[in-house]
Parts: structure tokens; C-alpha cells; sequence
């Protein structure tokens, strides 16, 4: 059964502290957080004040995404606003050992988010350092985008990695997650599920998510 990550960034923004309570009463495992600097993916989503509001409220953990340039710089403040897992991406980290070091010394899950283009085997050396893996299977910056379907074959790759290496990271599918590609994304060894429109656009949020949950 995978783990389910609802993603703030398709919620009502008018309404947070609402619709994190509707994700606390479901059957939700994490509260996924898209941080979104305009200059590393062309959107501005929000940032620290947004996150400690979410997190005054949340009653899961806060997953956050971490799609800036320079995470570094931010990582303490995150984990300050409530952060519990932090990923930041391969493509803005040089010194991506260091950095999740950093995330590790502060308490948090460490995670790597790998854009689209980017192959799972440049994570051969650093694979153990991370708890989570978070594959896009769009291209971040904006919601509701058509699921990339080679994403099931990084999947595949990544699992057999994870298990040559003897490690336990979790593997997250993030970007046009839905009834459609759950089921087979799990069967390819995902262990989290991102889904932001496919659950706040449906009629019925918490019904949506029990359904990916039990696919």
C-alpha cells in the first residue's frame, strides 16, 4: 500500500487551513509542499510564511519540495517552518552530499528530486545518503500536466538500484498522478504517490485519496 502525499499547490489557496484539515482527517500519509523560486522552474507557488501556516495545522508530516536554486540556504528556515522531509534537486546542488548531510544534521528525511531528463543512474554514489527519491513525471513548475510515461522505466531502474545497494529509500512519483497510472506506478516499485489535482479537483478529496490508497 503506498504511501499518499496530497499536493497543496492544487488546493484553494483562500482556504488552506481547511483543506489541510480535510488532509488530516484523511486517509493521507504526508502533506506534499511545492516550493517554487521562478528561477529554477518558471512559477512562483510560495514560501516560508505559506509553510508554517500549513504546518500550524497539519497533524501529518510536511513534505517539502524544494524546487529553488541554492537550497542550501533555506534548508534551517523550512525545517524551522515545520519542514519534516526536505527534498532538493540533483540539478541545483554541486555539492548534493554535503547538502543533504545538512538536511540530515537538522532532523529531517533528506530526499533528491530528479527532473525528467535527468537519469537515476547519476545517483549510484549518493543513493544511500537519501530516504527519498522523488522522480517528476512532469516538468516542475506548474500542476495538472501530462504524466510522463517513461517515468515507469526510471522506476524499474531506481528499484533495482535501491535494492543492489541494500538501502531503504523510498521511491516518490510526483506529476500527473491519478487513477489512471497508480496502480501500474506502485507494480514498478513506487513507494509514494504525489497527487495534487487528481485529488483537490475531484468532488470528493478524501474520497480520492482513499482511493489512490488503496489501489
Amino acid at each position: 500500500m503506498p504511501l499518499i502525499a496530497p499536493s497543496v499547490l492544487a488546493a484553494d489557496f483562500a482556504n488552506l487551513q481547511a483543506e489541510t484539515q480535510m488532509l488530516n482527517a484523511s486517509t493521507a500519509d504526508w502533506i506534499h509542499v511545492d516550493i517554487m523560486d521562478g528561477v529554477f522552474v518558471p512559477n512562483i507557488s510560495f514560501g516560508l510564511p505559506v509553510t508554517a501556516a500549513i504546518a500550524k495545522h497539519a497533524t501529518k508530516p510536511l513534505d517539502v519540495h524544494l524546487m529553488i536554486q541554492q537550497p542550501e540556504r533555506y534548508l534551517e528556515a523550512f525545517r524551522d517552518a515545520g519542514a519534516n522531509v526536505l527534498s532538493v534537486h540533483y540539478e541545483a546542488c554541486p555539492h548534493l552530499h554535503r547538502t543533504l548531510q545538512q538536511i540530515k544534521d537538522l532532523g529531517c528525511k533528506a530526499g533528491i528530486a530528479l527532473n525528467p531528463h535527468t537519469p537515476v543512474s547519476l545517483l549510484s554514489d549518493i543513493l544511500p545518503m537519501a530516504d527519498v527519491v522523488c522522480l517528476m513525471s512532469v516538468n516542475p513548475g506548474f500542476g495538472g500536466q501530462k504524466f510522463i510515461e517513461h517515468t515507469y522505466a526510471k522506476v524499474r531502474a531506481l528499484k533495482a538500484m535501491i535494492q543492489e545497494a541494500g538501502c531503504a529509500t523510498l521511491i516518490e512519483i510526483d506529476g500527473g498522478v491519478g487513477q489512471g497510472n497508480a496502480k501500474a506506478l506502485v507494480e514498478a516499485g513506487a513507494d509514494v504517490l504525489v497527487a495534487g489535482s487528481s485529488v483537490f479537483a475531484a468532488a470528493n478529496p478524501a474520497a480520492a485519496i482513499e482511493a489512490l490508497k488503496n489501489i
